[in-house]
């Protein structure tokens, strides 16, 4: 009786340290994945200028990105495999509707290629209104704007001020409390 007492207690200890790491590990943003990197490049930093493009998005419609003008922009670039990319949808959706009509644009931009259809279904059963754009392939293979963006792995955030400087860059998961301070300040809250 007291061995089988002494093993409940010890499985009950095994699941509150199991338990506990995982509220750690949502807590610092950790997850349980690795970032997926593309070789050696490494993300565009604060101070760099970026340049406009344009994409299609999730219902065929050409999409032109602007950095030059008023308010401030954050660009995602994530893709529906990306575990860390898919749980920090909700953060970007609570991001947009708090700062749209302060002058902020949120743009995703998926670099998987042709599944459009999929992203598709994917924003709508999760409830996202942001715009999202897919990434094209260049003859080379790899993808246009993530390329030009210098983008090493997936979520890339990059918040950009309305003169085109990026004023924010991370590679990985956010925090909803440092995402409200990179916005405020490109918007010159």
């Amino acid at each position: 009786m007291r061995k089988r007492f002494g093993i409940i207690i010890a499985l009950v200890v095994v699941g509150v340290m199991t338990v506990g790491q995982m509220v750690w590990a949502e807590d610092t943003l950790m997850t349980p994945l690795d970032i997926p990197m593309i070789g050696d490049m490494e993300a565009l930093e604060v101070g760099d200028t970026v340049s406009a493009f344009k994409l299609y998005d999730t219902e065929g419609d050409r999409v032109e990105f602007e950095p030059l003008g008023e308010g401030a922009s954050v660009l995602v670039f994530w893709s529906i495999f990306c575990e860390p990319c898919r749980a920090e949808m909700p953060l970007i959706q609570g991001m947009h509707e708090k700062y749209k009509d302060k002058g902020l644009t949120v743009i995703a931009i998926a670099l998987d290629g042709d599944l459009g259809e999929n992203i598709r279904q994917f924003a709508k059963q999760g409830g996202y209104t942001f715009t999202i754009l897919l990434d094209e392939e260049s003859e080379d293979g790899s993808l246009v704007v993530a390329e030009d963006y210098m983008v090493p792995g997936t979520p890339t955030i990059y918040v950009i001020d309305g003169k085109a400087k990026i004023t924010y860059s991370k590679v990985g998961r956010v925090g909803e409390a440092e995402m409200e301070r990179a916005i405020e300040n490109a918007l010159g809250k």
